[in-house]
């Protein structure tokens, strides 16, 4: 029996600037009255987020005035390379690894570009191997971080023994787009943060670690339209549905049940969850999915925002580092662009 790939070690990282979301409030409210546009309606969205503070590449001054692509990109590149940088050191240290023990890279980032891509110029940084392979992934989203996490195993076991290094950096920040008056970038502006994250994945069963066990992806036909970007010519502006939490009450739950199923679980099997919390009433629907609480969820939704693709890792992370072994099955879910949904499931990680 081929060995299952396994979780060995996981670290996150956020950047230097720690912003309140009180203080994220009134600069959009001075911001966009100054141009002429009263946001006051939409302002209680900062207040029913779930969220207390946020990260940020750059401080709020910044973006206040017009910004372009090969500014916005400039700063992109560095910021994320010492995210990631941060978080991979952390990461392979906590598993008395160096980066010359890696064999893979999977690099996961949508919220700019670089050619070369990020994981690359990470080798002018860290001393990973010459023949270390790179697959950098784009336009994932949200769902990134989960489906990152299926990918790095589907690696791992196609060559039993490597040792792959999945890492995941967003800016979202980045994308604030002042001269944007739509109703989407103000939202926008009241959900999302900065963040990293660092994995660990091997079949090596002498390092314990957590089981990555069956995963699957979903896209709803038609449904474009729901979450993703609009190339402009100043950035990226975003593209995000006010009827993600319906969707999630509708079509999620129907998912997970019938993937769960075939792993011969059901919804009552679950010990823990690390799901991405989109927003607080993205929370919530989950919660009726999964048909529990979600306190790791709302813990990771208040003090970090939603950073994207890394965020569900930051949940992941946390439930790890709290109960220390799994109980039983752990699922992580997450949305993206498409529209589509990634599910991962995560088992205790007892001998094999």
């Amino acid at each position: 029996m081929a060995p299952s790939a396994r979780l060995q070690a996981i670290s996150t990282a956020v950047p230097p600037e720690r912003l309140a979301q009180s203080a994220v409030k009134s600069h959009i409210h001075k911001l966009f009255r100054e141009q002429g546009y009263d946001v006051t309606p939409l302002l209680p969205a900062f207040d029913n987020a779930g969220i207390e503070t946020r990260y940020s590449a750059m401080p709020m001054e910044w973006y206040a005035q017009p910004r372009s692509w090969p500014e916005r990109t400039a700063i992109y590149q560095d910021a994320a390379l010492a995210l990631l940088e941060d978080a991979a050191i952390r990461c392979l240290r906590s598993a008395d690894l160096e980066p010359a023990d890696i064999d893979s890279l999977l690099l996961v980032s949508s919220t700019g570009i670089a050619t070369p891509s990020l994981e690359s110029l990470l080798m002018d940084r860290l001393a990973f191997r010459e023949d270390v392979e790179r697959l950098p992934v784009f336009g994932l989203g949200c769902a990134g971080g989960v489906i990152g996490l299926g990918q790095a195993a589907r690696l791992a076991e196609a060559r039993p023994g490597s040792r792959i290094l999945l890492l995941v950096v967003e800016l979202c920040s980045l994308n604030f787009r002042a001269q944007d008056l739509s109703k989407s970038n103000v939202i926008a502006s009241a959900l999302f943060g900065d963040g990293a994250a660092a994995v660990l994945v091997s079949t090596d069963a002498r390092k314990r670690g957590p089981i990555l066990g069956a995963s699957a992806q979903h896209r709803w036909p038609g449904s474009k339209g729901i979450m993703g970007w609009r190339v402009e010519d100043d950035g990226l502006g975003v593209i995000f549905s006010r009827d993600i939490p319906q969707l999630v009450r509708r079509d999620l739950g129907p998912l997970v049940r019938r993937f769960l199923k075939h792993q011969n679980m059901t919804v009552a099997s679950l010990a823990h969850s690390a799901c991405h919390p989109g927003g607080a009433k993205v929370v919530a629907a989950l919660e009726e999915v999964l048909q529990r609480p979600l306190p790791h969820e709302r813990q990771i939704l208040r003090a970090y925002g939603n950073m994207s693709a890394p965020t569900a890792l930051f949940v992941l992370e946390r439930v790890l580092s709290e109960v220390r072994r799994l109980e039983g099955p752990l699922l992580s879910t997450a949305l993206g662009p498409g529209f589509s949904a990634a599910l991962q499931l995560v088992l205790p990680g007892g001998a094999e």
